[in-house]
């Protein structure tokens, strides 16, 4: 339904093909007077029979400018008859076909010269969609130095008529310049060294914001793993003579800043996408599911390593927001949540201080006012969106009640305005569920679970896993997504590497045989389907996937980390755990790959420099055998260890479908445990303050 249709409700004058689509973002332009296509063969045979060139639409559900411009072009008539008339008018959606999206993001980029972004309108040829031209919203009328977009459409069918060939060049120029920018092939010399890793910490320091916390300056995007990567480098300095407090303040400060800003839903928990200002105060109001997922993971690690319970405090509001808010009946998770609702960004989330006032106590007022901010300045649009404004012990002061009195006024505030928001319009939801986004939640779930103790966070990650098992796995290959009782779209690089390392995460929690075979399955399709075996490290797309202009390989972060990375960290971890030497070669391959990338953009690679950390020092892995009561407990004290290079696994004896390099690993009386660093292992150990005694001692 597009943002029209929620405002005039009735038989809509318009549907087009997009009305079959399991993508929400698709299904909200079904009813625009613009004759759109999915990305397919249907359309690019009609392009090729008409000779007419393509006009390409990419954006998605949560995307405040995606929906500026279909209201202002894609719903207007004389646009539409424009569009119709000239180009065979593709829409997708960037979560659903995140292959496409990367491929002309790219190619904006080299024609233009110009950043990319969402929406993003390309133009291309009517044979081979090789890219002629394109940019990202453009106005309904010439505005912010920008053409009019019916001016741009014009112009481009007039010179498309005049110069098709030259175009088909060009086009073909820029498919050549795709291979150029990939990364160099691998120096065979190359020694993987730890160089990358401290060249990493020294960049994030110098683009710390010492006052705010973050990486650079606004807008300011949360970058978990970039935060993850600090706290490693703390813990990994810990037995030294003088450890990295620094990395340990970095990660604090911008953690407790995030956690008290905008950025952080005060009321309900849950992440937006990132702060338009230094200070983490005003958010771009979209939550994101990935964001969130990662965003519980660093918190419920940073909690863990410092003890501090307000880290705890935000970790378990964000997983409370995922199972209330993001959950579907299936136990699998929903995309994202809008910015806008009733047409206006944020609107879902402001108060007013007389709003707050009329449903609080006098008393809960007093603490909740100078806690959030509301006895200052309105901060957006002459309105307040709350954040910490004054610690928890001054708004106590200011109300005069004791700490815990105040805690309690806060959190039956919290409770009131949560329910008077539940009445409200409620921002548009994605409702399709993503596998690689589900693997993060998933991860993010499982390592919280272990870092709060909550059991009620294992069983949400285990239903969520066996959701994407039932539904999204078949004839031993994973789907990207699902919407209602619909399935589809071969799986991406992400999908098989982030399910595989959320998967090792929920071993920890409790032991699944079926479940390490399924990650070992999926490690499988990696090597066959997806490794480039000339160069090392893994292909974004199959082998036997769509032919698109270019087969991308990347080994950066963006929103989303490196699939190169977690595919690298996970072998790893899995090549250890099961004595898979070919997991391991493939991780050093990649590894070798993204070299270059490490060396001259670290602070760009955080993941791949994770992967980079465990190979130059394998992860301890301790598994625990015996009475399952028993090595609960055992596994009950050591995960209350922050010990990021450490995997635990705890299996009760009787337990049958090992593998070998399991198997192996045989039950002696009550309890024992064998602590293995890449492939020596120790003797049996029998006794748990052995046992924590061996796994102090520096590897």
């Amino acid at each position: 339904m597009s943002h029209s249709q929620h405002l005039n409700p009735g038989t809509p004058s318009h549907t087009n093909r997009l009305i079959h689509e399991t993508s929400p973002y698709l299904r909200q332009h079904a009813h625009n007077p613009v004759d759109w296509h999915a990305w397919g063969p249907e359309a690019f045979e009609r392009a090729r029979a008409e000779r007419k060139p393509i006009h390409l639409s990419i954006g998605y559900s949560a995307c405040h400018w995606c929906h500026v411009m279909a209201a202002e072009s894609f719903e207007d008539e004389a646009t539409a008859q424009l569009l119709n008339r000239g180009f065979i008018n593709i829409k997708v959606d960037r979560e659903e076909r995140p292959d496409v999206d990367r491929i002309y993001q790219v190619a904006q980029q080299l024609l233009t010269r110009h950043g990319g972004g969402w929406p993003l309108t390309m133009f291309l040829t009517h044979k081979g969609q090789l890219p002629f031209f394109g940019g990202t919203y453009f106005p309904p009328t010439a505005r912010y130095g920008m053409p009019a977009f019916q001016q741009v459409l014009l112009r481009v069918l007039e010179y498309y008529a005049d110069h098709e060939a030259e175009l088909r060049q060009q086009g073909e120029a820029l498919v050549q310049a795709f291979q150029r920018i990939e990364p160099p092939p691998p120096a065979t010399d190359t020694t993987l060294s730890a160089t990358p890793l401290g060249l990493c910490r020294r960049q994030l320091a110098s683009n710390f914001d010492r006052a705010e916390g973050g990486f650079g300056g606004a807008p300011k995007f949360p970058h978990p793993r970039a935060i993850e990567r600090l706290l490693r480098d703390w813990h990994a300095s810990a037995a030294a003579a003088e450890p990295d407090l620094q990395a340990l303040f970095m990660a604090s400060l911008t953690l407790r800043r995030m956690g008290e800003g905008g950025i952080n839903d005060q009321l309900g928990g849950g992440f937006c996408r990132y702060s338009v200002d230094a200070v983490w105060m005003i958010p771009h109001f979209e939550k994101m599911l990935y964001d969130n997922g990662a965003l519980l993971a660093t918190y419920a690690q940073a909690a863990l390593a410092t003890g501090d319970g307000f880290y705890a405090e935000v970790a378990g509001r964000i997983a409370d927001w995922a199972l209330t808010e993001m959950r579907s009946p299936t136990g699998a998770f929903y995309s994202s949540l809008d910015a806008d609702s009733e047409g206006h960004e944020g609107r879902f989330y402001v108060w007013t201080p007389e709003q707050v006032r009329a449903l609080l106590t006098p008393r809960e007022y007093a603490v909740f006012a100078p806690r959030f901010g509301l006895d200052g300045p309105a901060n957006f649009e002459g309105a307040w969106h709350l954040r910490v404004t004054r610690d928890l012990q001054d708004a106590a002061q200011a109300a005069g009640e004791e700490l815990p009195q105040a805690r309690a006024l806060l959190d039956s505030a919290r409770d009131k305005l949560l329910a008077q928001r539940a009445t409200r319009v409620r921002p548009g939801l994605d409702d399709k569920i993503l596998t690689s986004w589900n693997a993060l939640m998933i991860r993010g779930l499982a390592i919280a679970a272990r870092c709060l103790g909550r059991d009620d966070l294992t069983g949400a990650a285990t239903l969520a896993l066996g959701f994407i098992r039932e539904r999204l796995w078949r004839d031993g290959r994973l789907l990207a997504t699902a919407s209602g009782t619909e399935a589809r779209l071969p799986a991406y690089l992400d999908d098989y590497a982030y399910l595989a390392d959320a998967i090792l995460e929920l071993q920890q929690l409790r032991f699944e045989p079926s479940e390490l075979d399924f990650a070992r399955k999926l490690a499988e399709v990696l090597l066959t389907h997806f490794e480039d075996r000339e160069h090392g490290g893994f292909f974004f797309t199959a082998d036997d996937h769509e032919q698109l202009i270019h087969r991308t390989r990347n080994f950066g972060d963006d929103a989303i980390p490196s699939g190169n990375g977690i595919a690298a960290l996970v072998l790893q971890r899995l090549g250890h755990l099961l004595g898979e030497t070919r997991y391991l070669t493939a991780a050093e391959r990649t590894l070798r790959a993204g070299w270059s990338g490490m060396q001259e953009s670290p602070q760009a690679h955080v993941t791949l420099l994770s992967a980079l950390e465990e190979a130059l020092h394998p992860p301890q892995i301790v598994i625990l055998r015996g009475d399952a009561g028993v090595i609960e407990g055992w596994r009950n004290q050591l995960a209350r260890l922050y010990a990021p290079r450490r995997l635990l696994l705890a299996i009760p004896a009787g337990t049958t479908g090992l593998p070998p390099a399991l198997a192996d690993k045989t039950p002696r009386g009550e309890a024992v445990a064998y602590i293995c660093r890449g492939s020596t292992c120790s003797a049996p150990i029998t006794s748990l303050s052995d046992l924590i005694q061996q796994l102090r001692e520096p590897a």
